[in-house]
């Protein structure tokens, strides 16, 4: 991200093509220029994660931005599949979604994510988030993922 405090790799779940591309936009807008993996649903994402199915794993520290809404394993899905990972659940987590539904943020929060994000707040909000993101990577520290 802007100044690189780690080599973090964002892990993108999103199914519709046009929220990549402002996404992608909205990152390079804030010059973060962190590496980017696509995965159009919950299914690609954790053979990402695990390096299966002819997949290059995803390397370590990554943050996942996570899609509710989705084909064939749906957000909630995922989240549920990566804690009972031993090798994933420590898998830092933000959703970003269309879906401001309390019970959809009660159940990604049961699953503990780091943080729950409404895409249809666009624009300025949008930029902010993207901000934080950027501040987060900046200032946290990340598990590498060394340990058994």
């Amino acid at each position: 991200m802007q100044t690189k405090h780690q080599d973090v790799t964002i892990l993108l779940v999103e199914d519709d093509e046009v929220d990549v591309r402002a996404i992608r936009r909205g990152l390079e807008k804030q010059k973060i220029s962190n590496p980017l993996i696509p995965a159009t649903d919950g299914i690609e994402a954790l053979q990402l994660l695990r390096g299966e199915g002819g997949r290059t794993k995803v390397p370590r520290p990554y943050l996942i931005l996570l899609d509710l809404n989705m084909p064939r394993m749906n957000g909630i899905q995922f989240l549920q599949e990566l804690r009972k990972d031993p090798r994933l659940t420590d898998s830092i987590v933000f959703v970003l979604t269309t879906s401001a539904a309390e019970e959809d943020q009660v159940a990604a929060y049961k699953e503990h994510i780091a943080g729950y994000l409404v895409k249809a707040d666009a624009g300025e909000n949008f930029l902010k988030a993207i901000q934080l993101l950027d501040k987060f990577v900046i200032t946290v520290q990340f598990p590498s993922g060394q340990v058994a």
